[in-house]
């Protein structure tokens, strides 16, 4: 058995030849542009591509096995050097009484998501791009994905837009059948402290994924597994604890650098700082309901972890540190090997060898979490204040 990081929600871009499968992510997150990142530079054994569903997509991911690039595992997943890639896609659900959420699925092979996009094709206007709404109800959804053999987790649970708790319900046992999920992913503004207020969520795995958008954001949240090797059976016995396989820890931001932790109002784009619906800065009642307050609605216990559950480690990745630019970055990689080596392995003094010793105790501020952090909210992120500690 071995452990190994895993980062199971990353968006495409556009493909190789310029077509466009995310919009809102930046244009260089090609699949080979994704895969290189993760095993050169961030040490990520195990990823989650999101956007495997569109047509070219896996028409460049046949081109690679073809030529030898890629390598579909005998037990499921693309193998390209010291990395896997496990295929999925997110959909939009929603229900007629419901606001629109979002779902992940994964597959074991490139054949069984080519079904799957052959079936959404038909409920969906532009199953080209990534994320789009699919004209079922979720129990089709999730029965589809089932027969195919694939894992079904919901996507980023607590953000106020597109979110099971978030736009959708006050309990998912109302919508679906919560013994289908085979996880929850959290989200950025959200920790296991706070989901474990939710005792409907005690039976589910917890996972910390990035949603990257851009190649410096994979790995800003991210999961260490135990298991025999990379692949999707193994990532299955993981989630369902098997053999001896599970989750070791999640590795997520502090929630407070979340886009969505705090309410903002949406008008003036400050913080609500009364219970009122009245905006106390502009009088306005519209606001983006914080993902701290919304689990305070729905909270039916105080904090109660089930005994599987792994530690939450909270930890700012080296891209959020202040005066941590991208050459210094790939100055630290180039030394120690990967991002995951600089912020588990390296030493306070082999850090300050390579840059200098007021850099090396902001990484390891960082690791501690005892960075001061301006609480995000409304779609902005948090961010490093000051280099005191966190105030609670």
């Amino acid at each position: 058995m071995k452990q190994i990081f895993a980062d199971l929600h990353i968006h495409i871009g556009r493909t190789e030849s310029n077509l466009p499968v995310k919009i809102t992510a930046a244009r260089d997150m090609t699949f080979h542009r994704i895969v290189q990142e993760a095993s050169n530079r961030k040490g990520i054994s195990m990823i989650g591509i999101i956007d495997a569903h569109s047509p070219a997509v896996q028409a460049e991911i046949e081109a690679g096995i073809m030529n030898g690039t890629y390598m579909e595992h005998p037990y499921g997943g693309i193998l390209y050097c010291n990395t896997l890639c496990i295929l999925g896609v997110e959909v939009e659900c929603k229900e007629a009484h419901t606001g629109p959420y979002h779902m992940l699925a994964y597959f074991p092979t490139l054949a069984k998501i080519k079904e799957f996009t052959a079936w959404i094709a038909q409920h969906m206007k532009n199953v080209q791009l990534s994320t789009q709404r699919l004209y079922q109800p979720v129990s089709s959804f999730i029965k589809k994905v089932k027969d195919l053999q694939g894992l079904v987790v919901p996507a980023h649970i607590f953000t106020p837009f597109k979110s099971l708790y978030g736009s959708a319900t006050t309990s998912i046992e109302d919508l679906l059948d919560i013994t289908s999920l085979d996880a929850v992913e959290l989200g950025l503004s959200a920790d296991t402290t706070m989901a474990d207020q939710i005792s409907e969520l005690a039976s589910l795995p917890f996972l910390t994924n990035s949603d990257a958008h851009s190649l410096p954001k994979i790995g800003r949240e991210y999961n260490k597994f135990l298991l025999e090797e990379a692949n999707f059976q193994e990532l299955s016995y993981v989630l369902k604890q098997k053999q001896g396989r599970k989750i070791l820890a999640n590795f997520g931001l502090n929630p407070f650098l979340g886009k969505y932790y705090e309410t903002f109002c949406s008008t003036c784009k400050q913080q609500k700082t009364s219970s009122t619906i009245f905006c106390s800065t502009c009088g306005k009642k519209k606001e983006v309901t914080g993902v701290k307050d919304r689990i305070a609605m729905i909270a039916d216990q105080p904090t109660t972890s089930p005994t599987f559950r792994p530690p939450y480690i909270h930890q700012i990745p080296l891209a959020f540190l202040p005066k941590v630019g991208p050459k210094t970055i790939t100055k630290l990689i180039e030394h120690f090997g990967s991002e995951m080596n600089i912020l588990h392995h390296a030493s306070l003094q082999e850090i300050s060898e390579i840059t200098n010793t007021q850099l090396a105790n902001l990484i390891c501020q960082a690791r501690e979490n005892t960075l001061a952090v301006q609480k995000g909210g409304g779609g902005t992120y948090g961010k490093i204040i000051s280099l005191l500690p966190i105030q609670q």
